[in-house]
């Protein structure tokens, strides 16, 4: 149903109007476009708390160049399934639904495109299904080592009990709760460039009544994120973060070295570190870095179709 735009709820750029999915259990929220050039797929998979529509930049863009762009609300997000077991968000489950979606269109594999958590969700998506996953193009968050603990023990030993990914795992509730009564006024100051985000920044970002920094969106753009959020609450998406160390255990017998052509494209102003080590567990990487924050592909949209359809077309 690609070309059509999308004028609720706030949605006034062209936008593709969604299909929902039934995968693996579940139903995923879907925008595509370009399915004319069928064959051709790659699957943008957006991060916390995001949307599909972080993709908006992008995907008439790859569409035009030929691609059949798949664009899924991950589970726990906008119209998607959104189930109450905790453990349904493990990476498991997730990677699940993404092979489940390129069933559902006749794929035995696609270009994967993740920014932050859809970074982490494509990273182990390749791991535990390598046969699925023809490239990589990963923004803001490199592979994470497994290392010898599980990761939400480490970050507690290093970072401490306030850094909010250990907050979000020990006080299971309080975030969501929080996010839930102020969530126009924490989108509103978590999207802006050049803010340091650290320890319990998006706790702080909540409360706070003035955000900083210059903002990465339109008010009818930001518009887009307040309602879906409204509407869906944010557990959904905390309870990724809450499967981390779950993730650690299923991910403990998988070969930990992606094999298959990837780009990585990292933010210099983001605050999220870079992998010193990348190269080792992903030998076939290619590295480019754009002068921006977190939110890469809506903060340098531009220069993000560029790299990637560049890459893209290398590879060709």
């Amino acid at each position: 149903m690609a070309g059509s735009g999308r004028q609720d709820a706030g949605m006034t750029t062209d936008f593709p109007e969604p299909i929902r999915v039934p995968v693996n259990g579940v139903e995923l929220e879907v925008f595509e476009a370009g399915r004319e050039h069928a064959g051709r797929p790659v699957v943008l998979c957006h991060g916390w708390p995001e949307h599909a529509y972080s993709w908006r930049h992008q995907v008439p863009v790859l569409a035009a160049a030929g691609y059949h762009v798949i664009v899924p609300n991950q589970r726990g997000y906008g119209n998607s399934s959104r189930p109450a077991d905790v453990t349904a968000y493990d990476i498991a489950h997730l990677s699940g639904d993404l092979v489940a979606l390129l069933d559902h269109y006749g794929y035995e594999d696609a270009t994967f495109v993740g920014h932050d958590w859809g970074a982490a969700v494509v990273w182990g998506l390749t791991l535990l299904h390598p046969e699925r996953v023809n490239a990589v193009v990963n923004l803001s968050l490199p592979y994470l080592e497994r290392g010898e603990k599980p990761w939400i023990e480490s970050m507690e030993e290093v970072l401490g009990g306030d850094f909010y990914f250990v907050h979000f795992n020990r006080q299971p509730g309080v975030a969501d709760a929080l996010f839930d009564a102020h969530t126009s006024q924490f989108l509103r100051n978590l999207y802006r460039k050049n803010t340091p985000q650290l320890g319990m920044a998006p706790i702080d970002l909540a409360r706070a009544a003035a955000p900083l920094g210059e903002p990465v969106m339109s008010d009818s753009e930001l518009a887009v994120f307040v309602a879906a959020f409204e509407a869906s609450g944010f557990t959904g998406g905390i309870n990724w973060y809450r499967n981390l160390d779950r993730n650690w255990h299923l991910l403990a017998d998988v070969d930990p070295i992606i094999r298959q052509p990837t780009l990585m494209i990292y933010g210099d102003r983001d605050t999220i570190q870079r992998s010193p080590r990348l190269a080792e567990f992903v030998p076939g990487v290619e590295v480019v870095s754009l002068d921006c924050g977190h939110w890469i592909q809506q903060e340098r949209p531009q220069e993000t179709n560029q790299a990637i359809l560049k890459w893209l077309d290398q590879r060709r």
